[in-house]
């Protein structure tokens, strides 16, 4: 299969696609509170900024389907209306969240710019028409259960509910109990099928359900894997950071160190560039 990169599209201000840079979606898994989201998105615009990379944020006003009934949530949907409201006015930055329920889609449709599927619910077929129906950008999650053919049917539902507006990201494969892995070959596959692919080279670090009533993962793989689908050819970019991962409400062990972002996007932007130029010659 010949390598290729999707045709460009428009997001907000910036086109994707084609030879442009992966743009970068980026924020802290959870909303903690209200400081640590500034914190982040204020660091990730200072860095996107710098490197040129369109950047949009992102964070969970509910995370739904946690492994223990007794783990943080979230603040809920209205406290979570308000957050990405006061992210997306200060730093005139998109926002992404997740939405789990087809009654979270309209509350949240004069404030987010991309609805993002779980991965959980990539075959939920009402909540995707719902989300595609606003004329908004739908990012479904691939299940880690899902083969990359599997995919088409998730852009038909939203093609037939009458948008073009979709992006799929990876995040890895179930690989027997309490492990995933990222295929390479997901790329070009998805590729095929003209589908912008984003990478989330957080959650394909997880080791789902191995640290007993909580996800465990391998945050020191994080790197590898980025550069690995970087080196493919990729419109986007996904990664949550915390000022200090360890101490977060979830996903502690994937979230990535903030302190350390600047450095490995520097590090994939020269094979960004690199990898695009040999594509499309």
């Amino acid at each position: 299969m010949n390598q290729k990169v999707t045709k460009r599209a428009f997001l907000n201000n910036s086109h994707f696609g084609g030879d442009e840079p992966f743009f970068l979606i980026a924020g802290p898994c959870v909303m903690e509170d209200r400081n640590l989201l500034d914190k982040v998105a204020g660091e990730m615009v200072e860095i996107c900024n710098k490197l040129g990379i369109f950047y949009i944020f992102k964070s969970s006003f509910d995370k739904a389907n946690r492994s223990s009934i007794h783990s943080y949530r979230g603040p809920g949907l209205i406290e979570g209306i308000k957050n990405l409201e006061y992210i997306k006015n200060k730093y005139n930055v998109p926002v992404l969240t997740d939405v789990h329920e087809t009654g979270h889609i309209e509350p949240l449709k004069d404030v987010i710019d991309i609805y993002q599927i779980p991965a959980f619910l990539s075959r939920q077929t009402d909540l995707i028409e719902s989300a595609a129906r606003t004329g908004k950008w739908v990012n479904v999650k691939k299940g880690q259960f899902l083969a990359p053919n599997d995919c088409k049917h998730i852009v038909t539902k939203i093609q037939e509910s009458g948008s073009e507006k979709y992006l799929v990201t990876e995040r890895g494969a179930s690989f027997g109990y309490n492990n995933l892995i990222f295929d390479l070959r997901v790329i070009p596959i998805l590729h095929s099928m003209d589908i912008p692919i984003i990478f989330d080279g957080t959650h394909s670090a997880q080791l789902p359900g191995a640290a007993g009533n909580t996800t465990g993962g391998q945050r020191e793989f994080i790197p590898d894997l980025m550069r690995g689908a970087v080196s493919v050819g990729i419109e986007g970019l996904f990664m949550e950071v915390h000022p200090d991962p360890p101490s977060a409400k979830s996903d502690s062990t994937t979230q990535y160190y903030l302190n350390k972002a600047e450095d490995l996007l520097k590090n994939l932007l020269k094979i960004d560039r690199i990898v695009k130029k040999e594509i499309l010659l």
